[in-house]
């Protein structure tokens, strides 16, 4: 066998020009103990932390491959719990920044997650329309609840009730009692779906919006199921409520039907508040303390509303039955007890509208002491914008304290560009041209333009031009940052852009079917003695049609042009004769290149293939199937026939022009790649993105073997169709609203296989202590018994203590999807050893945890086999006994902490932590108050 051709790998460097993806959502989180400074915002597969008065990032939060669809801080500002486009959930500890715990239940993208008030509890609802319960805790899922018909767009846990509410598209809220895991009302109200939702008032009131500019608001009412006495009185109660409308009122009769032990909670509609804007609600939620609530919707204004507690209300309606008395005294009424009543714009007040400069994607609030509300806004536009609220003012106005753009582009990278000394990159788009540092990744420049398509380094990398959308050729000082020139160069748009090998002109191809060369010329401006770099136009090639991409080849001798008529045509420079037409692509080719030798042509093509042709006789070498999309971008590999494409199916390719080899895929980018650009000494490829992202890419040394290459795409193939292959079910199990929060995935398979290898080690080892004993036994004297290599190396255990080892390192989210999928002949063996740990005391809970699956999952061959019985019988005493050890413990150290905790209120006089803090704020204020009146006496 010859020796197979070994390549470099390119991986991923950096992911840079990104402040923050539109796809998920924003979230003020404590880090150092400080609110409202720092905000979490999804950048891609990263979450990004940044400080919003510094404009710096402060901590990434690393992904793998998925897109970030969700975020949702912990109550205590400890941890960040993130969603995946995936379905997967990884919960981030803020302080080291690590991924501590990943849950993998859903199949589709995490749309809504909600910690309850204790941390405890995280509840997930996805687009597979299913909402999932986990126990943050103990790391493992609790249950998965089914009902929606469509994505769930919010959930939200109960502080007071053990209930759960959650929203979809498919117009439904649902109530769910999470003590018996089964919904138990279905509000059916709206006409739209459902896209957003908030408790106020307490969680005596639910807020709901969907497609139309209407917040529809629902009384609360929670029925008391112990006093059945009391019915009669509960529905006159029904009767009174302000406001109901007709579904209520079918709600009421539906309520009345239901037994009684089904009435938890009582919801009718009161009224609604209108907004001012006409689309559908995008996001709509409250602050911390419920005192604040905004929403907004596909525009740039944020509508913000503040929501009177009880004692404010009650002042109100005092007021307001004070204003009656004296009217009715003035017109000398004899009645003046008329009914006063506060509508729900009196409780629910408009404070502000805050308009964003581009359109918003999501928000987050944060309510100071002080009553300065803070607003962090995330726009479609690669912009954060922080803004304060006085609400204490006569007339709340809106002030922006800080925005964080530097660091990327308002819209679409078109173009880059690297300089000839591998460091700096040029990146144009729409509005701007920015210059990056690729060591620091920092932008060192900014300067704005036109719509730019294509870009270069003059030589020697002080100037850049830019060509744009209208036709003009703009030249840019790098040293000022200011524009220098702009030409009118064609009538069309300037599609591309070409240095000429000599680097004393260019070349550039137009939607006006001309193509023109231009030379660098040194000319005197009237304004100063030296003299500045301008462009000369030389000559002109007319053509037929419209002129995609041009290039020079390396000698200068030839100029390949490709038109919008599927051609690529090779003409001589010098006297710009026809030379080579290049025929075979069925769609427009949209990117060439020319090797360093001038040997071979590549051409990309929307009809998303790429050709190697012979640039001596204009033969086609091979045609490959390139991408799943039109090829956006092709470049040579400097000194090599190695090239790059790039697609819109979102990958970078490397491919051999002279094997015709795929060599490997840059995978990373999450939208359509528009362009890339390699570095002169061909070690770097930075690319752009629809996802706004720009990444960088270096050549490793790690040689790269295509037949391994090949071996791990079809790893990493079977692997993601084990996770799209139908989810193992309970025999005799029926699928109803309830199932297990888990799925099946690579690494379940991987933990089951783990354990049946444990059990047979267990059953050979133990086959051969049998066989050992028989031998001394005859022998009558010890012989040496052979240690298995395996259980030496975990510090000569005994097997049965080796199937625990395996047993403990399975994750706690895995353990029941790895049970399932486990054989039921390993089973016996399990139970008999469990019974052996409990019996010693070793891993009650988990042990536990595993043998009630256990029972659950495969209670019929259990019960039906008469081996078990004993074992059985067995593990139900010592479990039992073990399990109340364990309680009783607990039960005493929970004693024991109550114990401390009375000591020391009655020590210090303060009560527990929390209020402590309150009292010494509130100190604190009262203190600042004290300084600012003598200041003002003084």
């Amino acid at each position: 066998m010859g020796l197979t051709r070994q390549y470099l790998r390119y991986g991923p460097a950096a992911l840079f020009g990104l402040v923050a993806s539109a796809r998920g959502n924003a979230a003020f989180v404590a880090l150092r103990g400080e609110r409202g400074r720092c905000v979490a915002v999804p950048a891609c597969e990263h979450v990004f932390v940044w400080d919003t008065r510094k404009g710096e990032k402060v901590l990434i939060l690393k992904g793998l491959k998925q897109e970030v669809s969700c975020l949702c801080p912990s109550p205590d500002g400890l941890h960040l719990a993130v969603g995946y486009e995936d379905g997967s959930i990884r919960v981030f500890s803020l302080l080291s920044g690590e991924a501590n715990v990943t849950f993998n239940g859903h199949k589709a993208a995490v749309t809504a997650l909600q910690y309850d008030h204790l941390g405890g509890r995280l509840v997930s609802g996805s687009k597979d329309t299913d909402v999932i319960v986990w126990d943050v805790i103990n790391e493992s899922g609790l249950y998965r609840l089914r009902g929606h018909k469509d994505a769930v767009t919010q959930v939200l846990f109960l502080k007071e009730k053990n209930l759960l509410v959650t929203s979809g598209k498919d117009t439904l809220v649902k109530w769910w009692d999470l003590d018996t895991q089964h919904c138990f009302k279905t509000l059916v109200g709206h006409r739209t779906e459902v896209w957003g939702m908030a408790l106020i008032s307490e969680e005596k009131r639910l807020i709901t919006g969907s497609a139309d500019s209407e917040l529809r608001v629902w009384d609360i009412t929670y029925i008391q199921e112990v006093k059945d006495p009391d019915e009669p009185e509960s529905k006159k109660s029904k009767g009174s409520s302000p406001g109901a409308e007709e579904n209520a009122e079918e709600d009421e009769t539906l309520e009345l039907d239901e037994h009684p032990e089904e009435r938890l909670v009582k919801c009718s509609k009161v009224g609604s508040i209108m907004r001012e804007g006409r689309d559908r609600i995008v996001t709509l939620a409250t602050d911390r303390t419920g005192k604040i609530l905004a929403c907004h919707g596909t525009d740039a204004v944020l509508e913000v509303f503040s929501v009177l507690s009880e004692e404010e209300v009650q002042k109100k309606l005092e007021k307001k039955m004070k204003k009656a008395k004296k009217k009715a005294k003035q017109n000398s009424e004899e009645e003046p007890e008329r009914s006063v009543e506060l509508s729900l714009q009196d409780e629910i007040q408009r404070v502000a509208n805050v308009r964003a400069s581009s359109k918003i994607k999501s928000f987050d609030l944060i309510l100071s002491p002080k009553g300065e509300l803070k607003i962090v806004l995330l726009l479609q536009n690669n912009i954060i914008e922080l803004y304060n609220l006085n609400l204490s003012a006569q007339v709340p106005q809106a002030v922006r304290a800080s925005r964080i753009t530097i660091g990327g582009h308002r819209s679409d990278v078109r173009t880059l560009a690297f300089s000839s000394d591998n460091i700096a990159i040029l990146s144009a788009a729409a509005e701007s041209v920015k210059i990056w540092n690729r060591l620091t990744l920092q932008c060192i420049r900014t300067m704005d333009c036109e719509y730019a398509l294509c870009s270069l380094f003059v030589p020697g990398d002080r100037h850049v031009i830019v060509g744009t959308k209208t036709g003009k050729l703009q030249l840019y000082d790098l040293a000022s940052g200011s524009l220098m020139e702009t030409l009118n160069a064609h009538d069309g748009a300037v599609w591309s852009i070409a240095l000429s090998p000599d680097q004393r002109g260019f070349v550039t191809g137009g939607a006006d079917k001309c193509v023109k060369f231009w030379e660098f010329e040194l000319v005197k401006d009237e304004s100063s003695v030296q003299k500045r770099l301008s462009m000369k136009h030389v000559r002109i090639l007319q053509l037929d049609e419209d002129v995609l991409c041009v290039r020079y080849s390396p000698n200068q001798k030839l100029l390949a042009v490709s038109l919008l008529d599927c051609t690529v045509k090779i003409f001589y420079i010098d006297t710009l004769k026809f030379f080579l037409s290049l025929y075979g692509h069925k769609l427009p080719v949209l990117c060439m290149d020319i090797s360093y030798d001038g040997t071979l042509i590549a051409t990309g093509s929307a009809d998303r293939n790429v050709k190697i042709w012979g640039l001596d006789f204009g033969d086609c070498h091979r045609s490959l199937f390139a991408h799943d999309d039109s090829v956006m971008y092709l470049q040579f590999v400097a000194k090599s026939h190695l090239f790059f494409t790039a697609g819109k199916d979102s990958k970078i390719k490397q491919w051999d022009a002279d094997k015709f080899e795929h060599i490997q895929t840059l995978e990373g980018h999450h939208q359509e790649v528009w362009c890339l650009a390699l570095s002169p000494n061909g070690d770097y490829v930075v690319s752009a993105s629809h996802d706004k992202s720009l990444r960088l890419w270096e050549r490793t040394r790690e040689p790269l073997v295509l037949e391994e290459e090949r071996e791990m795409q079809r790893e990493a193939e079977y692997e993601e169709s084990v996770a799209k292959e139908e989810q193992p079910v309970v025999a005799g199990e029926t699928q109803g609203e309830i199932g297990l929060a888990g799925k099946k995935t690579i690494e379940t398979i991987k933990a089951a296989e783990r354990i049946m290898e444990a059990i047979e080690l267990y059953r050979e080892e133990m086959a051969k202590l049998m066989e050992h004993k028989a031998v001394c036994k005859a022998a009558g004297k010890e012989v040496p018994f052979p240690v298995n290599p395996i259980l030496r190396a975990y510090g000569n255990i005994t097997p049965s203590a080796y199937v625990l080892e395996v047993f403990k390192k399975v994750k706690s989210s895995e353990l029941e999807e790895s049970l399932l999928v486990l054989p039921f002949s390993y089973v016996p063996d399990l139970l008999r050893l469990f019974n052996e740990y409990i019996h010693l005391g070793l891993e009650v809970e988990l042990l536990c945890r595993a043998l009630l699956f256990l029972l659950k999952i495969h209670f019929g061959q259990i019960t039906g086999n008469h081996m078990l019985v004993t074992v059985i019988e067995n593990l139900k005493k010592t479990t039992i006994s073990r399990v109340s050890e364990a309680r009783d413990v607990l039960g005493f150290n929970m004693a024991g902490l109550q114990y401390l905790k009375r000591e020391i209120e009655a020590k210090d006089e303060v009560t527990f932590f929390a209020d402590a803090t309150d009292r010494f704020e509130e100190k604190k204020r009262k203190r600042k108050k004290k300084e600012k009146m003598v200041l003002a006496v003084l």
